[in-house]
């Protein structure tokens, strides 16, 4: 039997998640978790599909393991495994294809893996599950932060997103597994819980009895067991007051929000069947910071939709550039057959969706610098992490609100929630001294 597993991930925080839990669930089976190398065994390789080019990436990633290692067993699983399954059996090599429902097969799978003339494909096409399984609350950062899976799926038609075909329709763990998961890290010394999920703000919608992601926040906060607690993307049209408000009270609940734009233009947003104008995210994000003065807030951009010319996209850089938005994250539009916008007119030509996404990095550059600036000589809570800045050795943690910082300090305070000065602010990389 094969021993040593190596294992690649891409994609999102679920992705993350997913793969760090195989991990565990084959360490408890006696497998050995080994480097991407020559001496694995058997690779398994977590795929994202998200765009073309992390299609592109796996295909890579699975070439590259063959190259590594020939005879060793060769496992595909994820987003793109899922969709995908026909045209990843055509790379040489691939010895099990796995979709997202399947990933929890694997451990059985290395049980009696081998090299096979063609790749056995287990992908169901409806996910295979009603419900988010509970698995083991043990995927982690270090051992500072946790990521928590608390729903998975989505059922909204964007036209650009292939996720709902790729990961299948909502599904919400119950919120006493989540209570007792977060129970236990805190038991195992972690300071900080991300809560992951592919749409959040449909959490609990698929539940009985209905609950909903402000219902679960204000019970883990009532509870207090981790000392910070944050929450990762949510729509706009979701996020609202009630949950801003208890964000603002919040003893536990991070400052710290991000949510997708994707356009700035009222057209090309109706083309991509988001249900949000500019001036409905112009306000979210103006109230958001009303109410939560120092919120850091991050926002997704697609760039090159088709139809998306020059004045649409001024629209979109205008609407980034007036607002009091922390950074950026920039995705270049992919066409993805199987979604609405695949065969829409006025696609963009590559050329001008890379000018136009460098336009934006840097302006999310300026804004990040701008944001961290705003707290030059004042006082963060900074966590600590468990593994050192590997440029300058110093230790280094984030605020509340999501800043990097660096400081000089001994390893007895990693995995600690101290009080930071900021004394120094260099572009993006900012440094702080031990209150």
């Amino acid at each position: 039997m094969f021993n040593k597993v190596a294992l690649a991930t891409l994609g999102c925080k679920i992705n993350q998640y997913d793969s760090a839990v195989i991990a565990e669930e084959i360490q408890r089976k006696g497998f050995k978790v080994v480097p991407f190398g020559p001496d694995a065994e058997v690779f398994i390789i977590n795929t994202c599909t998200v765009t073309g080019r992390t299609d592109y990436k796996g295909r890579q990633l699975i070439r590259k393991a063959r190259g590594l290692n020939p005879s060793a067993v060769l496992i595909v699983t994820g987003c793109y495994a899922q969709v995908q399954a026909q045209e990843i059996a055509k790379i040489p090599g691939v010895d099990y294809i796995l979709g997202n429902a399947e990933k929890g097969m694997i451990t059985s799978v290395l049980a009696d893996a081998r090299k096979r003339p063609q790749p056995e494909i287990s992908v169901s096409a409806d996910q295979g599950e009603t419900q988010l399984r509970a698995a083991c609350p043990c995927a982690h950062s270090g051992h500072t932060r946790a990521f928590l899976k608390i729903q998975d799926g989505c059922n909204e038609s964007c036209a650009y997103c292939i996720v709902p075909r790729a990961r299948g329709r909502s599904r919400s763990l119950p919120p006493a597994d989540i209570l007792e998961q977060i129970a236990w890290l805190a038991t195992e010394g972690f300071k900080e819980v991300v809560l992951c999920g592919v749409h959040l703000g449909h959490y609990g919608n698929d539940l009985s009895p209905q609950t909903s992601l402000l219902a679960l926040l204000e019970n883990i906060e009532r509870k207090g067991d981790i000392p910070r607690v944050r929450v990762s993307s949510i729509e706009p049209n979701e996020l609202q007051d009630e949950l801003l408000r208890l964000f603002a009270e919040a003893r536990t609940l991070c400052p710290h929000f991000h949510l997708p734009l994707q356009s700035g233009d009222p057209r090309i947003l109706k083309a991509m069947h988001r249900t949000y104008g500019p001036e409905d995210f112009s306000s979210l994000v103006l109230r958001t910071q009303s109410l939560i003065p120092d919120a850091a807030i991050g926002i997704d951009v697609i760039v090159g939709f088709p139809g998306e010319g020059s004045a649409e996209f001024e629209h979109t850089r205008q609407l980034v550039a007036s607002l009091p938005v922390t950074y950026l994250h920039v995705f270049p539009y992919s066409n993805r057959p199987g979604t609405a916008a695949s065969i829409l007119p006025g696609q963009v030509a590559p050329e001008a969706i890379d000018e136009r996404s460098e336009t934006l990095r840097a302006l999310g550059k300026e804004k990040r610098a701008h944001f961290y600036r705003r707290f030059l000589g004042s006082l963060l809570p900074v966590l600590v992490e468990s593994s050192r800045d590997p440029i300058t050795t110093l230790l280094k943690g984030f605020s509340r609100n999501y800043i990097p910082i660096i400081l000089t300090g001994e390893d007895g305070l990693q995995n600690r929630e101290v009080a930071v000065k900021v004394t120094h602010v260099e572009g993006l990389r900012v440094v702080g001294s031990i209150a």
